[in-house]
């Protein structure tokens, strides 16, 4: 092969296990979508990967279905348009799939399905055993039933909690435009430090989809900290899948940590939502940051919110700059009375195993 690539495209082009993320505006403003993502995941089939989809659409093609004049803002209306779209979604994709002879497999979650660890895990073997038996899984956030309380956000973050979840190498989040932009409106081929992309959402002016520029680039952060490559790219590209595998410079690349985070880790630090925070004093917060130990209650300043033991919490320091979440080992009230002072057994407030860092500023 004459062109070069980067080790980082070279690492893309290694990728064994990948999730598509796809959004209703790229189905909406191509109507061959579905055919052109079909055979680029047969191609990469055909080359010994395996391949999740997550899909956005049934509320688009719902809300017409069932005669709305427009999308509607009611909830109850949402629900029903999900419903109604979804089977439409679903046949979409089983047309397009069908004349490569691949299946597929409609999965609809909520974010109550993997913020239980237990269902999390169900979910998990249940993804593996269709990928084992020749099947693509289609999965969406199950709109039907969801509410606030166990939304997701958007499809980009389920994407982002799929990936570590299956050990995808590689997630990609397909949008209408060519990538991330930066200010002057070009494209931003790769970022090596997931710090950066902070200042990519500030100076991104794209809104794609509903979950906007800034939801893919947070679903990339997410990606690449727990240790997948992440390419925000244009579903439009003629076989997008197809050369991003083969490493060509598509899209913007956020590479992924060198380290990977185990599956539980990466489940407390974006999964779970955080039931309260934890303030640290210099010397926990250099104890924490600096030597990977536990929190303990000698080290802890207050406590905000009430959670209880098992709980997710973010860790901040003095100044509120969050320093990384983990698993409450105490009610708060009982690390609030046990603050500044070591506890009667081991003071442990967070364990070390049980927390998860960000990359320090």
């Amino acid at each position: 092969m004459s062109r070069k690539m980067t080790a980082e495209r070279e690492a893309v082009a290694r990728a064994k296990r990948i999730v598509v993320k796809i959004g209703s505006r790229s189905l909406a403003t191509a109507g061959d979508t579905c055919e052109r993502i079909a055979r680029d995941v047969a191609e990469l089939r055909a080359q010994g990967r395996s391949v999740l989809v997550v899909s956005s659409g049934a509320i688009a093609l719902g809300w017409q279905k069932l005669g709305y004049k427009a999308r509607p803002k009611e909830v109850k209306k949402l629900q029903a348009a999900a419903a109604a779209g979804q089977s439409s979604l679903m046949r979409a994709y089983e047309q397009a799939f069908a004349p490569h002879g691949i299946p597929v497999a409609q999965v609809l979650l909520t974010h109550a399905d993997l913020a239980d660890r237990a269902r999390a895990n169900n979910a998990r073997e249940s993804l593996l055993e269709l990928l084992v038996a020749g099947a693509v899984p289609v999965l969406n956030e199950n709109d039907s039933v969801a509410v606030e309380e166990i939304k997701f956000g958007d499809n980009d973050q389920l994407a982002a909690m799929v990936a570590p979840l299956v050990g995808a190498d590689l997630l990609l989040l397909l949008s209408d435009v060519a990538g991330v932009l930066d200010g002057e409106g070009e494209r931003v081929r790769q970022v090596t430090d997931t710090r950066d992309l902070l200042q990519l959402v500030k100076k991104s002016t794209s809104t794609v989809g509903t979950g906007g520029m800034g939801s893919k680039i947070e679903a990339a952060r997410r990606a690449a900290i727990s240790g997948a490559h992440a390419i925000i790219a244009d579903a439009r590209e003629p076989r997008v899948l197809s050369r991003i595998a083969q490493g060509d410079d598509v899209g913007t690349l956020v590479v992924a940590a060198a380290e990977r985070l185990s599956a539980r880790k990466a489940w407390i630090a974006f999964t779970l939502r955080p039931a309260g925070d934890v303030v640290l004093d210099a010397g926990a917060t250099r104890a924490v940051r600096d030597k990977n130990k536990s929190v303990l209650s000698v080290g802890v300043l207050g406590v905000r919110g009430t959670f209880r033991e098992g709980d997710a919490v973010r860790l901040l320091d003095g100044q509120g700059a969050e320093l990384g979440r983990g698993l409450a080992r105490a009610a708060a009230e009982d690390v609030m009375r046990a603050a500044g002072t070591p506890g009667e057994t081991d003071g442990v407030v967070v364990h070390k195993d049980e927390l998860v860092l960000w990359p320090s500023s």
